[in-house]
């Protein structure tokens, strides 16, 4: 049994130029290369966490709206938490994407808009037991095996321009982040 609860309801939930804001991550850890075609066994892999859609095939990033009491970093964060059962740190900004939701129209949003910022966010610890687990299963895959999965046409635009752009140029080390590949 999980000790967390997950929000629920919209009351709190953020709204700007007639889109729903949500906030989302990317969860990614290292693990070793045990390619033995790679001439650099010390290289580490890394590997994204992703989580199945309760609503179809295909997998997501954790994601979900924002709302008024806390920084959109935080929202991120609660959702990794809430959805995917990660801790971690968010270490860098990704972007921001703008996508319509088919489930979640309302009165505030609607023709069902959406904006997230997404964040890549370092796995420090994973949880035995989180809010959705349930209904949620959590899978690490390479950034190609991710692609391929994605539900979500923006999410894998957030992967491949966001966060693979953003963690190729920060491992030749111009990205300067707290996380350590090695």
């Amino acid at each position: 049994m999980c000790d967390l609860v997950a929000r629920t309801g919209r009351h709190q939930q953020r709204y700007e130029d007639g889109r729903r804001l949500v906030a989302g991550c990317i969860p990614f850890r290292y693990r070793a290369n045990n390619d033995e075609t790679s001439g650099d066994k010390t290289k580490k892999l890394v590997e994204v966490l992703m989580i199945n859609s309760q609503s179809g095939p295909g997998l997501l990033f954790p994601k979900g709206g924002w709302e008024n009491d806390e920084t959109v970093e935080e929202a991120a964060a609660r959702e990794a938490i809430e959805e995917a059962g990660v801790r971690g740190d968010i270490v860098h900004f990704l972007g921001l994407y703008d996508f319509k939701s088919k489930t979640h129209q309302d009165a505030c949003c609607p023709e069902g808009m959406c904006r997230a910022a997404v964040f890549a966010l370092h796995v420090k610890e994973e949880l035995a037991s989180w809010p959705e687990q349930s209904t949620r299963q959590r899978t690490w895959l390479t950034v190609p095996e991710a692609a391929s999965s994605c539900r979500y046409q923006w999410m894998q635009e957030a992967l491949l321009t966001g966060f693979s752009d953003w963690h190729d140029k920060w491992s030749r080390g111009g990205g300067g982040t707290n996380c350590d590949p090695a």
